[in-house]
């Protein structure tokens, strides 16, 4: 399973066979609110639902924008150093066995520059011991040292997720209630367990080639709203802060509707505020949109020129560099936010600083083979980038 990997793109010259995905939702903003809504398709086929931009879905690698506004709110808040080794809060060594003298810290997983590595399952069971599993030498690359490289790796994130469960003594899913969805008023949920049964009932089912791949919930709340224990088993009071970052999906398992992310992305073209609510200080919305990492051609994987710069779990599109395809957009402009891609389903959250307008979009039952037709991303991203269907 690629739960929120970007590997498989590639850049079309000639137009491939149209393919219609199942559902799409585009919400486009500004500074000040939603500018237009468009959602088209079936949400859940065995209903025949009609999906609305109000339906939540499991957006993929967008969840690791918010986890990093999240744990930004804890650097603001002194419980958290971006620089720091994390090693002192996880209560075991963290290292790459191959550079046991180089520490791992915050900036380097978020950035995806910590050696970590995808080798090995990230998707664990409720039941894990995340600390051993990461002793294993497979985890790590043993040809770069920390800090020294890019690849984009789902397993950054629940080291991150255990961090700041260690911080705080909280349980991640309800830690980012109280960080990022309740104060900006938003119903959302990291896997499904602090959600209500009739925001699961909404779900916008994921499918591939029309076969249910992810959150057919059947109108309510799935049976295990995380990955049950190895004995198959679903018993929550097994959490113990930090022991199993992946319990809550903090990598690709944030559900949430397009009005959502478009919510999201209105917070940080305002430079951290919403309305009346101040969420991150300015300076820490640019600390968490620059680029940490650029492609120079060697030090690092672009996944076909997909993935040019990227910041503290956020991507910077539109990258001018030989090899660079990260542009859906198609008109060169430097848009921030994050793509996601697992289960069938594209979506993306994008931000133009400069002209104060975004886009968020989802879209179900997309195939890789739907490439796109001037950048790495498919043709439907493209067209949901540009409003043009």
């Amino acid at each position: 399973m690629l739960a929120l990997s970007v590997s498989g793109h590639a850049v079309a010259h000639d137009e491939p066979p149209r393919q219609e995905p199942l559902a799409t939702v585009r919400v486009a903003f500004d500074r000040n609110g939603i500018t237009d809504i468009r959602s088209e398709g079936v949400a859940d086929l065995a209903t025949g639902r009609t999906v609305t931009a109000d339906d939540p879905a499991r957006v993929a690698s967008i969840s690791k924008l918010v986890v990093s506004i999240g744990a930004m709110r804890l650097v603001e808040a002194g419980k958290l150093d971006l620089d720091a080794d994390v090693s002192d809060l996880l209560g075991y060594r963290l290292r790459n066995p191959a550079f046991p003298d180089v520490p791992i810290t915050l900036r380097l997983l978020l950035s995806h520059r910590s050696s970590l590595t995808d080798t090995i399952d990230y998707v664990l069971p409720l039941d894990a011991d995340m600390g051993a599993i990461l002793a294993d030498p497979r985890a790590w690359d043993a040809d770069h040292a920390p800090g020294s490289y890019y690849r984009y790796t789902n397993f950054n994130t629940p080291v991150v997720a255990a961090v700041m469960e260690r911080a705080t003594g909280e349980r991640f899913d309800l830690l980012m209630q109280r960080l990022v969805l309740e104060p900006l008023g938003l119903e959302g949920c990291y896997n499904w367990a602090a959600c209500t049964p009739a925001f699961a009932g909404r779900a916008m089912v994921l499918y591939r080639e029309r076969q249910p791949t992810k959150d057919d919930n059947h109108g309510t709340m799935p049976d295990c709203p995380v990955t049950p224990a190895t004995d198959g088993s679903c018993d929550l009071s097994v959490w113990q802060p930090g022991r199993n970052g992946a319990i809550f999906a903090p990598q690709g398992g944030l559900r949430i509707s397009a009005k959502g992310l478009a919510t999201i992305g209105r917070m940080l073209l305002n430079n951290g505020k919403l309305d009346k609510v101040r969420l991150l200080r300015p300076a820490s919305v640019r600390e968490l949109l620059k680029p940490e990492w650029r492609s120079d051609g060697s030090n690092g994987e672009t996944e076909k020129g997909f993935l040019c710069r990227y910041g503290l779990a956020s991507q910077t599109l539109a990258t001018h560099e030989q090899g660079c395809h990260d542009d859906p957009f198609g008109d060169g402009r430097p848009r921030v936010g994050h793509a996601g891609d697992a289960y069938g389903l594209k979506s993306g959250l994008w931000i133009d600083s400069q002209f104060g307008t975004g886009v968020a979009y989802i879209a179900t039952d997309v195939l890789d083979a739907d490439t796109g037709l001037h950048s790495a991303f498919t043709r439907v991203e493209e067209e949901l980038a540009t409003g043009t269907r």
